[in-house]
């Protein structure tokens, strides 16, 4: 294969959610693993809906989890070339002028129905007298402009479906140029994708039948076809359809509430695909995991809960170089061996900012029983402490008092770190050091 070129194509008319986050790593991780490119495009022709700060936030998200796009566009500074394409379809006969209402529309596609016949567009317009198109116009009427299908069928092969094909026969003329001379999805993303040289189209199912239509821009334009993939969608886990509208499981919730990003995009490209969901030290691992086709026909149900969990096996996989900085942005100035020490008790990082305060203190210690922490510290070593002193301590503290089981190591984790759980003793005492276990097995705040 030569090196691929992708692209994502965001609306900023919304935060992005879980479900962009599929379709987003399925290229970037597909331009990783084959050598080749990745553009960001800013579908944002939609002036009515297309906002700032969303637009703002789409880089940041992306950078949350890890893409940088080699490349960038915006649709808004590129209309000069939808024009020229428009023009170019005009006079090959490709785009006509259409002059019905939405109502009117509306009302034929619902008699359609009534008759037992497919709610696709007739063609009315393409019957229409140049003096009948002129009498419209004189009545104030603004042509909407649709692009005319060869009534056939479209193939490809699909990179993750397979053989795919659409009878364009049962589809209507789509519409290239609204009244008001703007342009819906369609057009651009054609040009774009010629213009920019793009060679893979991986997205949603939900594209399927645009792929056939856009064929047929693309061969009408005399550009190359890029290869085509089209995924599975996620759903919530009750079934429903995510939205930027609804804010379902938004990148920036995500990153708010401290979800770990690499468990966002292990499970965003593993879940509905043959590979079991786990957890990844980096997108370089998650890239050698993905194969496009493993992807299931079916939805994938995305489970809120699982992501919690994953976040957390992620978290507890990680070196300490992985999170050093991070831990420092905290204020946490931990060393490794705090690291792997609390590492595997953590839901979010930010957990570790509590074991760092039992560690340095000071924490009010739980006494239930003065004597038997009062023997306890009698019998703690001298330092330096290791990972064997706890076992070395606690035994002669058996031999001394009897205790055994929770009764010997609850109070002393009550007393050591004012908690009932928590990660190891073992690792934890050398952290917390002779001075301050003595003073906590005493009774006093250290």
């Amino acid at each position: 294969m030569t090196a691929p070129f992708v692209r994502t194509a965001p609306s900023p008319t919304g935060y992005l959610h879980i479900g962009n986050a599929r379709s987003i790593m399925f290229n970037w991780l597909f331009a990783m693993r084959h050598g080749g490119r990745f553009l960001l495009r800013y579908d944002d022709t939609d002036k009515a809906r297309s906002k700032p700060e969303f637009a703002a936030a789409i880089p940041e998200d992306l950078a949350w989890l890890g893409v940088g796009p080699d490349a960038s566009i915006k649709q808004s500074e590129r209309l000069a070339l939808y024009d020229e394409a428009a023009a170019r379809l005009r006079a090959a006969g490709r785009l006509y002028p259409c002059y019905e209402s939405a109502d009117e529309l509306d009302r034929r596609r619902k008699r359609q129905l009534a008759r037992g016949l497919p709610p696709i567009y007739d063609r009315a317009a393409l019957k229409l007298t140049a003096a009948e198109r002129a009498a419209l116009e004189a009545e104030g009427r603004k042509p909407h402009w649709r692009f005319l299908l060869d009534w056939e069928e479209i193939g490809w092969n699909d990179l993750v479906r397979g053989p795919s094909h659409v009878d364009c026969a049962s589809l209507s003329d789509p519409v290239l140029v609204r009244e008001d001379g703007t342009y819906p999805y369609t057009l651009p993303s054609v040009v774009d994708d010629v213009d920019m040289g793009i060679t893979h189209v991986i997205r949603g199912e939900d594209h399927v039948t645009n792929t056939a239509v856009q064929i047929q821009i693309i061969q009408a334009l005399g550009g190359a076809l890029p290869t085509f993939g089209h995924h599975n969608l996620l759903t919530t886990a009750s079934g429903e359809g995510l939205s930027k509208r609804l804010g379902h499981l938004s990148l920036r919730g995500l990153r708010e509430a401290g979800v770990e990003p690499l468990a966002v995009a292990a499970l965003a490209v593993l879940t509905g695909t043959s590979d079991a969901v786990r957890p990844v030290a980096s997108l370089e691992e998650l890239a050698g995991l993905v194969e496009l086709a493993h992807v299931s026909r079916a939805p994938a149900k995305f489970d809120e809960h699982e992501l919690e969990a994953l976040s957390a096996r992620t978290l507890h996989h990680f070196g300490f170089a992985a999170v050093a900085d991070r831990l420092a942005a905290l204020g946490i100035p931990a060393t490794e061996p705090f690291w792997l020490a609390v590492r595997g008790n953590l839901a979010r990082l930010s957990d570790a900012a509590q074991w760092w305060r039992v560690v340095e203190g000071p924490i009010t210690p739980g006494i239930a029983d003065p004597a038997f922490a009062a023997a306890a510290g009698a019998l703690l070593p001298e330092e330096p402490f290791d990972q064997t002193t706890w076992k070395s301590w606690t035994q002669a503290v058996a031999a001394a008092t009897g205790a055994k089981g929770k009764a010997l190591f609850m109070p002393l984790r009550q007393a050591l770190t004012g908690l009932d759980h928590g990660p190891e003793l073992a690792a934890l005492l050398p952290l917390i050091g002779r001075e301050k276990a003595l003073k906590r097995l005493a009774g006093e705040a250290a």
